[in-house]
């Protein structure tokens, strides 16, 4: 591992940590297990073909850097050093791109070796933890929905009119970055979000080399059940569709904890800006698709992910445990607070480790 170990006192900072997934999402869970004074690893999907990262992937042929680069920021150790804040700096007058973005594309050009560029990374930022391709190649990501049609490409994929229902690479068998799975086989715990399930976590399941890790490994698993249902790819899925997806990806027999928002949705249909549901389920559901809607109403299109008691019921019947809290973010509420995410990190250690 290449990332500086912090040495929090306490037994929990020789708990060894995996958090698997793509940049937006995981770092949420990556700051909640360093407040607990646990070093965790990242290992990322390299499915991304969109916004800056899409255009270098395009342009140089080398694997994405967004995520990578949005893991980095988050395991350094200083949050407010200047680099970390350069890193995260966008130019609209350069393609949009981040600085950390150019950085990461340039060091594998000048070094030839995408470990190497992010290792390098990693010693300018202080990270307290490893970022990890989940492979060193470039990823295509395809997938069908829940009405039929077919999708290709990561940024499509995730704007898709109605939930998705299957994802898979291409090529198929991708090889795993060995680092990665060494990080998986060494871990105790493993965290699987949150963020975008089918476009940024199951990418990762779907590598065979990252999925043997996981069922192969002692670790304790838990996947952090996203808060909000955004339009795109899980628009209409509830708290247990989402769990049973990601079992059906890869984790079947082998997930220990499901983490979710205590809140009961709340929020109609018709008050939801471009509502549309989700189809495919045994419940009755709309099946009408909205007129595509320009970005920034898009992104105003979200409702909290349903996760009544029937609902954790059935989670539980899946062999599945279930964490629920109240995890919204006063200021942010589409993301996790980092208190409440590491309290319940705690309460798993807690659970399954004894610590």
């Amino acid at each position: 591992m290449t990332g500086a170990r912090a040495h929090a006192p306490g037994i929990r900072a020789s708990v060894r940590a995996v958090c698997l997934g793509g940049g937006t999402g995981v770092p949420a869970s990556i700051k909640a297990l360093v407040s607990l004074g646990i070093s965790p690893d990242a290992v990322v999907s390299v499915a991304d073909d969109g916004g800056s990262s899409g255009l270098l992937r395009s342009h140089t042929g080398q694997v994405p850097p967004g995520d990578l680069r949005k893991c980095l920021v988050a395991l350094a150790a200083d949050q407010t050093g200047p680099w970390v804040k350069a890193f995260k700096e966008r130019f609209e007058y350069a393609n949009n791109h981040t600085l950390g973005n150019l950085v990461l594309t340039a060091l594998q050009e000048t070094t030839g070796s995408l470990t190497e560029s992010i290792a390098l990374c990693e010693r300018l930022l202080g990270t307290v933890g490893s970022v990890h391709p989940a492979s060193l190649e470039s990823i295509l990501l395809m997938g069908s929905t829940h009405d039929g049609q077919r999708l290709v490409g990561q940024s499509t994929l995730c704007k898709s009119e109605t939930a998705l229902s299957r994802v898979v690479l291409e090529p198929a068998n991708p090889p795993a970055n060995p680092a990665a799975v060494q990080a998986i086989e060494e871990a105790d715990l493993l965290v699987f979000g949150p963020g975008s399930l089918f476009t940024s976590i199951i990418p990762n399941l779907l590598i065979p080399g990252i999925e043997s890790a996981i069922q192969q490994s002692r670790a304790t698993t838990v996947f952090v059940c996203p808060l909000t249902d955004v339009q795109g790819e899980t628009w209409g899925l509830n708290a247990a569709e989402l769990t049973g997806a990601l079992l059906a990806h890869g984790l079947a027999g082998r997930l220990d904890y499901v983490l979710v928002n205590r809140e009961q949705q709340t929020q109609e249909a018709g008050n939801v800006t471009g509502y549309f549901a989700a189809i495919g389920s045994e419940r009755a559901r709309e099946t009408a698709s909205p007129p595509a809607l320009p970005e920034t109403e898009a992104k105003q299109a979200q409702r909290s992910v349903t996760s009544n008691d029937d609902i954790i019921n059935v989670i539980r019947a899946q062999g599945v445990k279930v964490l629920a809290r109240e995890m919204h973010d006063a200021e942010r509420p589409g993301r996790h607070a980092t208190t409440a995410l590491a309290q319940a990190f705690a309460s798993i250690l807690a659970d399954s480790k004894g610590l």
